[in-house]
């Protein structure tokens, strides 16, 4: 990983001096076969919410994923998972919760990319989750879009963020993820369109996130 921390051998999470997690990446690929379609392993929809919040907290999500850059962060999202963060929102998720469906035209008008509300489980994993913001099948490819709206200039994709694109492309399968911001000001937005960046799947990133999502779910199951 690039957050200054080595290496996790076989998914074996340990923990150095500075917190940082150390993974090295099991031999076995797990992708050799071919997955089966998405569509058919889609655990429940964002429009009914409170079926949709159910699943997720039962589970590790692309949200949760983005944060497991230690084992400090992995014992904190442990605890959130089981107690619950208590953080219901401000301002910037509701600009961004307002933004994303108008960026969703944005993208579907300009790359073909549909939107989607949607929760997957990954492929004979039932508690991997994702939500990607928008899905498209190309063929046999899957691709995938995730929104964001920031106050920040962004010269590269931040980390985390790019966590929650490689949990997603595992999660359903997917070859490339299409990452669109939008920044603004004072919530008002500085351009009339957002930028946009094509991640390519990286399995020796996904190797080890989900080894830190195993390790987190034995933490939420007290093992």
């Amino acid at each position: 990983m690039n957050d200054g921390c080595a290496a996790i051998e076989n998914f074996d999470i340990g923990e150095s001096e500075n917190g940082c997690v150390t993974i090295v990446q099991p031999t076995l690929d797990l992708w050799d076969e071919p997955l089966p379609d998405h569509r058919d392993r889609i655990v429940a929809n964002s429009r009914d919410r409170v079926a949709w919040l159910r699943a997720r907290s039962r589970g590790v999500t692309a949200t949760d994923v983005a944060r497991l850059s230690s084992i400090r962060a992995l014992k904190a999202v442990a605890l959130d998972k089981l107690n619950g963060s208590g953080f219901g929102g401000n301002a910037y998720t509701d600009h961004g919760r307002a933004r994303e469906p108008e960026i969703a035209r944005w993208v579907q008008r300009n790359h073909g990319i549909g939107p989607s509300s949607d929760l997957y489980h990954a492929h004979g994993q039932p508690l991997h989750l994702a939500t990607p913001d928008g899905v498209a099948t190309r063929g046999s490819t899957v691709l995938l879009c995730e929104i964001k709206t920031t106050s920040s200039s962004w010269r590269s994709i931040p980390r985390g963020y790019l966590r929650q694109v490689w949990w997603q492309q595992y999660v359903l399968g997917a070859e490339r993820t299409l990452v669109v911001w939008e920044q603004h000001q004072d919530f008002v937005p500085l351009s009339a369109e957002p930028e946009f960046r094509w991640v390519e799947r990286d399995d020796n990133e996904i190797y080890m996130l989900v080894g830190l999502a195993n390790r987190l779910l034995a933490l939420m199951s007290g093992r």
